[in-house]
């Protein structure tokens, strides 16, 4: 169970939908050029939950310079949210099924996506493509700015679930839906996939790509992926995607987020972050110098880490804690 569907219906089964706030000042910005809002004191935020869930969580609390709270009547007007992203999700789900759920890595990326659309003109009219999308949070972001924007996964289910929400949020947040497209991409197989037509007695046949829509994903220059990094095996087959994805047509650059997860391993008698250690081996590190880390020398990619203090958090529901990471990786291929 995702930290974020805390406080929704423990016992729910199926699907729910959550609302997920979305304001163009950031979390902690105040309506003053001072730093002084509507209550005549310097206001710090002390906790971001919300009701996005409809499950009754409390809204954000602040307090004055005095400590003392400020009522949410009286700031209601200041902190009224500019959108509103409506989430299809499972609130538990099966291991194979995780992509139903919705996961603080995909809050960050979808966080750094809007923070780049209010702030920068980087991603309009781009051809995106969002790898592992799960719930499609991070590419309905996107689908307000980009002119074309593709959000794959594999799973009939998982698949549904992202084109209810491309069909929940087109109205909501003007999304074409004839410029998003959800996708069939299986990690085990070659790119490019086969080209089929859909048949009208096989539903599933809607997610099948077409030539046209191939050849204007490889012309593409962003791919996205939130949290896929949690298992060796899947590691491997997400690199082998991106490689076949970055090594053909148009340059690109990958944005990816995850969370480290602790467990204790047997094989490193330790308490360790699952797959991270596998996924570092991926890529050669560039600091924000530009230099290269000779240590970490990987042929294929190049990754540089991304100060989650220059991504403003824009999502009111969820809480960063410190173990997200955000990575820029750029693919090699003619490493020296």
């Amino acid at each position: 169970m995702s930290e974020v569907h805390l406080g929704c219906p423990p016992r729910f089964s199926g699907l729910y939908v959550s609302r997920f706030s979305v304001s163009s000042r950031p979390l902690g910005t105040s309506a003053g050029s001072d730093g002084r809002d509507e209550c005549g004191g310097v206001c710090e935020q002390v906790a971001s939950r919300s009701s996005s869930c409809d499950c009754g969580s409390p809204d954000a609390v602040t307090v004055d310079e005095d400590g003392d709270l400020i009522l949410d009547r009286r700031r209601r007007n200041r902190e009224r949210s500019d959108h509103v992203l409506a989430v299809q999700h499972g609130i538990t789900s099966s291991l194979r099924s995780v992509g139903l759920q919705v996961w603080k890595a995909a809050l960050l990326l979808t966080d750094f996506v809007l923070h780049k659309s209010f702030t920068s003109s980087e991603f309009n009219g781009v051809t995106a493509i969002e790898i592992g999308a799960g719930t499609g949070l991070v590419g309905l972001a996107l689908a307000r700015v980009a002119q074309k924007v593709f959000i794959t996964d594999r799973g009939s289910d998982i698949l549904d679930n992202c084109l209810a929400n491309v069909q929940l949020n087109s109205s909501i947040l003007k999304i074409d839906e004839a410029k998003t497209y959800v996708r069939e991409l299986n990690w085990k197989m070659s790119w490019p996939p086969p080209v089929a037509t859909c048949n009208p007695s096989d539903p599933s046949s809607r997610y099948l790509w077409s030539r046209s829509e191939i050849e204007a994903a490889e012309e593409g220059t962003a791919l996205f992926a939130a949290d896929v990094i949690y298992s060796d095996d899947l590691t491997d087959l997400f690199f082998g995607t991106a490689k076949k994805l970055m090594s053909r047509g148009a340059a690109k650059v990958l944005y990816l987020t995850l969370e480290k997860r602790y467990n204790f391993s047997l094989d490193e008698l330790d308490v360790v972050a699952n797959g991270y250690k596998h996924f570092r081996s991926f890529f050669t590190v560039q600091d924000e110098s530009g230099a290269l880390d000779v240590t970490t020398c990987r042929p294929d990619f190049v990754g540089e880490q991304m100060d989650l203090t220059e991504v403003p958090q824009y999502i009111r529901e969820y809480d960063r804690g410190k173990d997200l990471e955000m990575w820029k990786i750029m693919y090699n291929p003619n490493p020296e």
